[in-house]
């Protein structure tokens, strides 16, 4: 068997930290920061990028996916109903009907294809990032995001004072899920005002979401279940189907907007 190469320690973190900082430094400015990792991020990066656009997405945990993984009460299945299976067979996910228009795929196999495919397409990540705040310009246009390391908020809060950094865009893009972190900065300042989600109701829930994604306020597109926050729509529980085509609408309006 041939060794391996004659590579030391020194090198190997050299080569971490920098080809970290060179695509840090080249995504401080990108045409759109998404913010959520989940199901509806990951589609809506996918497809802006294939479109040929420069996406960042930032994910406070040090995983991808969301809960799109591990599917409803730990049990890793997760449900799609129709018609979003095409975009389960866009992506390449195998999947069997369970029943008229339900259909059923693992979990695992979902979510890792799907970040495949935002990863083939050229998205980049900063993962263990939290968003703080937007960078918001004199005509409260959203032009970017404030951004910290994820371990700085479990800090004691005597030892906390370490400065956060921004990063600029075109378009933002809220995908994080029921807490809606970025529609809800803008709500602590005045701009905008949320519902907050309802009770459980699959059968309006998904429908609402696709024709409740667009652009909520100048240069601030929000998607998936942060739709259902923003506008007092009810939760649809563990199926999935409108997580990724709301990730697909998202993508489209942030298209028309970098036109």
């Amino acid at each position: 068997m041939e060794k391996f190469s004659p590579v030391g320690e020194k090198d190997v973190t050299r080569a971490i930290v920098t080809e970290f900082a060179k695509q840090f430094e080249e995504y401080v400015e990108s045409d759109c920061i998404i913010i959520g990792a989940g199901p509806s991020g990951l589609m809506a990066g996918r497809n802006l990028a294939r479109a040929g656009k420069k996406v960042l997405i930032v994910e406070r945990n040090n995983y991808l996916g969301g809960g799109f993984w591990i599917g409803g009460y730990l049990m890793n299945k997760v449900t799609v109903r129709h018609p979003a299976e095409r975009a389960l067979d866009e992506l390449g996910i195998p999947y069997k009907e369970v029943s008229k228009g339900l259909l059923v795929a693992d979990g695992p196999h979902a979510c890792s294809k799907l970040i495949a495919s935002a990863c083939d397409s050229g998205v980049k990540f900063a993962n263990m990032t939290v968003f703080d705040d937007l960078v918001l310009k004199e005509d409260g246009r959203v032009c970017g995001a404030v951004i910290n390391w994820t371990p700085i908020s479990a800090l004691p809060r005597e030892i906390t004072c370490v400065d956060p950094v921004a990063i600029e865009s075109a378009i933002l893009i809220d995908a994080t899920g029921h807490d809606a972190q970025v529609v809800r900065k803008l709500e602590e300042r005045g701009l905008i005002k949320t519902k907050g989600f309802g009770a459980m109701w699959v059968e309006r829930s998904e429908d609402l979401i696709i024709e409740h994604t667009n652009e909520v306020h100048s240069g601030l597109i929000v998607a998936g279940m942060a739709v259902s926050t923003t506008y007092g729509l009810p939760r649809m529980g563990p199926t999935f189907g409108a997580m990724l085509l709301s990730g697909e609408v998202a993508a489209e309006v942030a298209l028309e907007k970098l036109k």
